[in-house]
């Protein structure tokens, strides 16, 4: 929790709480359902909590963006998102449906009222949105196609509507074809030896509907 702290020091108690419950609740669902790695769960806020808050340091979502995370598995970077921005909409996809139990239970005893889920493909999805967030489900052309025509028309950000996708190592050729994107590097941001090869990438969708 120290870590959580140490880069968003300005969160309030209510926020501070929901953080420090996220141990106890993925410890104890991760008994029931493995959905966290036995290494990572003790390391639960340095791999998955502040790995997910990269992307709010590259966007500060608005009250009333409607974000939508594909693929959220066990709720990275969905919830530690949601208990950051708690006027910001977030809706958590997934294809297994046990990982999106554990995700219920997780949001139900944080008491987060700004999260939704689906079990199911994000192609049946039919709803459009601000942001697009990932954790690393795909290369950017297989996301790309998933997600191409669920972005919003209607801009509020400084960053354009799109995709905000953490990913690590070289993607010189997966973003080949991706001119318009952007790399955030993580190390700009967090000093930590886990984030070296750690980024975010933001890439504007235009709206085809």
């Amino acid at each position: 929790m120290k870590i959580i702290k140490k880069y968003f020091p300005n969160l309030s108690e209510k926020q501070i709480e929901q953080f420090s419950l996220l141990q106890e609740l993925y410890e104890d669902w991760n008994l029931k359902i493995n959905v966290v790695s036995r290494k990572d769960i003790d390391e639960l806020y340095l791999r998955h909590v502040l790995h997910s808050l990269g992307i709010a340091k590259v966007m500060s979502f608005l009250p009333n963006t409607s974000v939508m995370d594909v693929g959220t598995g066990g709720g990275f970077p969905g919830v530690p998102l949601a208990i950051l921005f708690p006027e910001t909409n977030f809706h958590l996809v997934d294809s297994i449906g046990k990982k999106i139990k554990v995700v219920d239970e997780v949001v139900e005893g944080l008491g987060l009222q700004n999260v939704k889920t689906t079990h199911g493909r994000v192609e049946e999805v039919k709803e459009t949105y601000d942001f697009i967030i990932s954790r690393a489900v795909a290369q950017m052309e297989t996301f790309h196609r998933w997600v191409k025509n669920k972005v919003h028309k209607k801009q509020h950000h400084s960053l354009k509507n799109g995709i905000l996708y953490l990913k690590g190592g070289d993607l010189k050729e997966e973003l080949m074809n991706f001119p318009k994107a952007t790399i955030y590097n993580l190390p700009d941001f967090f000093e930590e030896d886990f984030f070296e090869t750690k980024k975010v990438v933001h890439l504007p969708l235009k709206y085809k509907g």
